[in-house]
């Protein structure tokens, strides 16, 4: 039923209507494809204290954010990332061999950013680390990444969710088959943070929703975090927001995460990154696939949204019917034309997803949201 109304919508569109007409319901709800609209925040905090004590036996003597990734340490990945997404003035949290991380990037200026480094001397947890960087991020909201995991977020869309609620944490959350590992985060239909499930067993299991470590904060929020205490963000704050009545949102994003905290998930993590599955910023690697090459050098990859699914040709199949009577051209893959743009979907290479691009971002949404709805 639903899948009928996205067709109907876009549709529409093909038959010279002045508007589209879609129950976007409570427009409350973050989605992944938002822009930020300017007032990019441009300070971050990585957390880079972790020893990678399970990855021992592959990385000796390496803290787990120097672990390389298709040749370039993790943190430099992420630094790339960040930048990607408008962010250079970062602080970064170290205390497991905190001169290996120190002495390899320094002050941040060959990397295009501006680096200064807030070192523990006894372990505060998460959020009781970022607290001690209250002298950097002062009285504006900041963006929070974990030095543990790689990802290819559209982090603009965390910020835009946070500024425009108002919120006092906004956490990005990813669905993950197999969650036992990470925290979960349920939440209502509009985004909103109803419960925390730290690493449960599958019968305390409710959602496939997990925290990724990465957050867009308030000071008021950060207020709440003693001072040279062990305080966490999952295990303490959050609940503490959530008790307390706060704006605490989870916006579920699109792409790749993976924590790299076993041997098994960083080789996965280095294959994924070498088939393409999670896109890379930054200098090119010569041991990417061609097809990967070429996908790469694809610009502006705001203007594309990747479902993943079990089968990409079926899913395709289940596209090209619904969008035929819209109108599309099966010439050259599957592509529409509408009056608010040209659309073209696709299956993804080296992965199973479908990929759908367009510059027009109401468009590209509403094809995107009949894969979805026709993946279900």
């Amino acid at each position: 039923m639903r899948a009928a109304l996205y067709c109907a919508v876009i549709l529409s569109e093909v038959k010279n209507l002045n508007t589209l007409r879609f129950a976007q319901g409570d427009k409350r709800v973050c989605g992944s494809h938002s822009i930020f609209p300017g007032g990019i925040p441009m300070r971050a905090i990585i957390m880079a204290g972790g020893e990678g004590t399970r990855l021992r036996p592959v990385l000796p003597d390496l803290p787990k954010p120097m672990a390389p990734l298709l040749g370039l340490p993790l943190m430099q990945r992420i630094i790339e990332l960040l930048r990607w997404n408008g962010v250079t003035d970062i602080r970064v949290t170290l205390r497991y061999l905190p001169e290996k991380i120190a002495d390899y990037f320094g002050d941040g200026a060959k990397f295009g950013v501006r680096l200064s480094y807030q070192i523990e001397d006894k372990p505060l947890g998460t959020a009781g680390s970022v607290r001690a960087c209250a002298d950097f991020y002062g009285g504006r909201d900041f963006l929070v990444v974990s030095g543990d995991a790689a990802c290819d977020f559209d982090l603009k869309a965390l910020m835009e969710c946070h500024k425009r609620h108002k919120n006092a944490a906004t956490i990005a959350l990813y669905e993950y088959a197999d969650p036992l590992r990470y925290g979960l985060v349920l939440t209502d239909s509009r985004g909103d943070v109803r419960s925390f499930i730290e690493k449960p067993a599958w019968d305390r299991v409710v959602t496939d929703r997990v925290n990724t470590g990465i957050y867009m904060l308030s000071p008021a929020a950060m207020e709440l975090v003693p001072e040279h205490s062990r305080f966490d963000f999952a295990k303490d704050l959050f609940p503490l927001l959530l008790k307390r009545g706060e704006a605490l949102m989870g916006l579920p994003m699109e792409g790749y995460w993976t924590d790299i905290g076993t041997p098994a998930a960083y080789y996965q993590c280095n294959l994924d990154a070498l088939h393409g599955k999670l896109l890379l910023y930054g200098e090119a690697r010569d041991l990417l696939d061609d097809n990967v090459k070429e996908y790469r050098r694809t610009p502006n990859r705001r203007n594309r949204v990747s479902i993943s699914c079990r089968d990409r040709a079926h899913l395709m199949r289940l596209l090209s019917e619904s969008l035929m009577e819209a109108g599309a051209d099966f010439s050259n893959g599957l592509t529409l034309r509408t009056e608010a743009g040209l659309v073209k979907v696709r299956p993804a290479d080296g992965h199973s997803a479908v990929v759908v691009e367009s510059e027009s971002p109401e468009l590209r949404e509403r094809v995107a949201a009949l894969a979805r709805e026709l993946n279900q």
